[in-house]
């Protein structure tokens, strides 16, 4: 019944990737243009657009941030920064993040989908994300929240083949014969566009598929349910805490003394779940609570029509962009018209036409015609008016307007400004454009973020490392859950890092996915250099040296080296203070012939260090101005 609510925008939403990968015509309308001598032709201003659009918006990896709701829980936060990062290197955050943006920009609805997969960590599970094709979600059409909140359900499609189905649901076999198939993919719709880019989109390939194996269609209803859990006030200590329905069986059972005498407070609490029902056929595969009040299948809604059925960026350009292909059209069969030379014969002026059209490419030739009926000639070609070519940069402009996109952020070059200003703030306003875009991607991120936060919360109850490997290749690790016991009597103390308590807010750090201006990004950090904000090792891990690592390393040596000079001084200073006392006291010349020989010595080797640590610093001051000459040298060419 929900997919036949929205076979509508099926429909519209198929013809928006259509144009995407460069459909723009039917058969029919395809046909029609040839009849009165004009080509399909296609000036393919959308792709462009989108891509640009696309890596706009998904340019970097996106920052998470968790904020705890008590001091307490501020502790936390960074772990959970950490486990946020984890779970998005382990999913291949970033192409899932690519693939949805593509279809928030081409259909209008983009989904990502937070699961806990069961065989990962060798069966220890790992909570996870992955991008979901927006015809595979089935949404209560009744829907007002921008992210379903309000639905009655949802519903994921998965089709799968017979080999498929029974590899993961092994129990399966004996059931499986009872089961209805289908043998083509229906989640998918088909194409009513000619498909003139030799596309290979799902119903393209299962329209080519020649075994029409069978196949079985598998689909996870989510719902939301109340589940009771309990809160427990201790009326002596004053502490609070929640407890599940299984903890408070077990609670009952330890507690029922001071239970009965008053001492603790219980009251029940129903919670908000999502509970997951797994179906093929009749047959039910498994039925399961998640630890979240939000929908795992997190939509990313492009143009909100207060309905699940958001339009595109495609859909509302595709009018101009047919206009502008049969513009171009007109155009180019124009000028096939006037490129090819024509004769005006007039009738009676020429007896033998035949042997005109023979003579009539010889320089040489003598061709007799009656000046009374008119001379033959060639027609002068006619030029296309002005406004014509005007309306076409007209239509172009408008698609360019529609996505936010200007010239100058796809790569023309002759539409940016004389000046590096103008052609910052020009860029600046167009990604301004696109930023208004980014608020919808980041309002879906966040979502994201909150549902794998609650997964892993009730996922990791157990003692867990996660590691994490920087760009710098910094090593951030922190373990979660680690049980802390007295030495002597083996009791359970405490929970290092004890995820299963606390509760925070995750939110994105907005900005964070736009494309960065290296360029700019290093001169910031130059100034702060000057102001003394930040060292010139920062300096250096912005900066476009090659050895990078090297230079750092070498850096580090030198450091390491003026310490052991400074350790050196300070030796020096302090048996200086036993020889001033040798010599008060007049006691002890052996010591003070060897602090004299310790002395000169010392003084060689101070020599040749402080020489050697001061070329080394140099060269490195050197390689650092190098590359800020390099830098404002590049601005100045931009």
């Amino acid at each position: 019944m929900w997919r036949d609510s929205r076979v509508d925008w099926d429909t519209e939403a198929r013809d928006s990737i259509d144009f995407f990968l460069g459909n723009h015509y039917t058969n029919d309308e395809s046909q029609a243009l040839q009849s009165v001598g004009q080509a399909d032709f296609v000036i393919d201003r959308v792709y462009a657009a989108i891509e640009k659009l696309k890596s706009l918006l998904s340019s970097r990896s996106p920052k998470f941030s968790a904020i705890g709701r008590e001091d307490s829980d501020n502790r936390l936060a960074l772990v959970w920064r950490v486990i946020l990062e984890y779970i998005w290197d382990i999913s291949d955050g970033d192409t899932q993040f690519k693939q949805a943006v593509h279809d928030y920009a081409t259909t209008g609805l983009g989904y990502f989908y937070a699961y806990i997969d069961p065989e990962a960590d060798y069966g220890r599970g790992e909570v996870k994300f992955t991008y979901v094709d927006p015809f595979r979600v089935y949404v209560d059409p009744s829907s007002r929240n921008r992210y379903f909140d309000d639905a009655a359900g949802m519903m994921l499609s998965t089709i799968l083949t017979r080999d498929q189905l029974l590899n993961i649901y092994p129990t399966l076999i004996d059931k499986i014969d009872d089961i209805e198939s289908m043998t083509y993919e229906e989640d998918y719709p088909s194409s009513q566009m000619k498909n003139s880019s030799q596309s290979f989109t799902p119903d393209e390939v299962i329209s080519r598929d020649i075994t029409r194996v069978e196949r079985y269609r598998v689909l996870e209803r989510f719902t939301k349910i109340k589940v009771p859990y309990y809160r427990l006030f201790n009326r002596q200590t004053g502490q609070e805490s929640i407890i599940d329905q299984e903890q408070y069986v077990q609670f009952l059972e330890q507690n029922a003394e001071i239970i009965e005498a008053g001492m603790i407070d219980l009251v029940e609490v129903p919670q908000t779940r999502i509970k997951i029902t797994c179906t093929v056929g009749d047959v039910l595969l498994y039925e399961n609570i998640l630890n979240t009040d939000c929908y795992p299948i997190v939509p990313v809604p492009n143009i909100w029509t207060n309905t699940p059925y958001p339009k595109s960026d495609v859909s509302k350009v595709k009018d101009s962009q047919r206009l502008l292909n049969k513009l171009f059209s007109l155009t180019l069969s124009h000028a096939q018209a006037s490129a090819g030379l024509k004769l005006l014969v007039p009738e009676g002026s020429v007896d033998d036409l035949g042997q005109l059209e023979k003579d009539w490419a010889n320089p040489n030739a003598v061709i007799p015609y009656n000046p009374e009926f008119g001379q033959p000639h060639f027609p002068a070609p006619q030029s296309l008016a002005g406004e014509f070519y005007a309306l076409i940069d007209r239509v172009e402009h408008y698609i360019d307007l529609s996505f936010g996109i200007p010239e100058l952020m796809q790569g023309f070059r002759d539409k940016a400004p004389d000046t590096v200003r103008g052609t910052a703030m020009l860029s600046e306003m167009g990604e301004s454009r696109g930023k208004s875009k980014l608020r919808d991607i980041e309002g879906s991120l966040n979502r994201l973020g909150t549902v794998i936060y609650n997964l892993a919360k009730g996922h990791y109850s157990y003692q867990k490392t996660f590691r994490i490997v920087q760009p710098n290749n910094d090593l951030t690790e922190f373990t979660i859950n680690t049980k802390m016991y007295d030495d002597k009597t083996r009791e359970l103390q405490s929970i290092e890092n004890d995820i299963t308590i606390g509760q925070h807010d995750v939110r994105i750090i907005s900005g964070s996915t736009l494309p960065s201006n290296r360029v700019a990004e290093y001169q910031m950090y130059l100034e702060a250099f000057k102001m003394g904000l930040v060292d010139d090792v920062e300096v250096l891990k912005k900066s476009e040296i090659f050895d990078k690592e090297g230079v750092l390393q070498r850096k580090g040596q030198m450091a390491q080296m003026q310490q052991y000079i400074q350790q050196l001084e300070k030796q020096l200073k302090d048996l200086s203070g036993d020889l001033q006392t040798a010599q008060r006291e007049n006691v002890n010349s052996r010591k003070q012939v060897e602090a004299q020989k310790f002395k000169s010595e010392l003084k060689d080797v101070l020599t040749n260090v402080k020489f050697d640590s001061k070329v080394k610093l140099e060269k490195l001051k050197n390689v650092v101005d190098a590359q800020e000459s390099i830098a404002k040298e590049d601005t100045k060419q931009k």
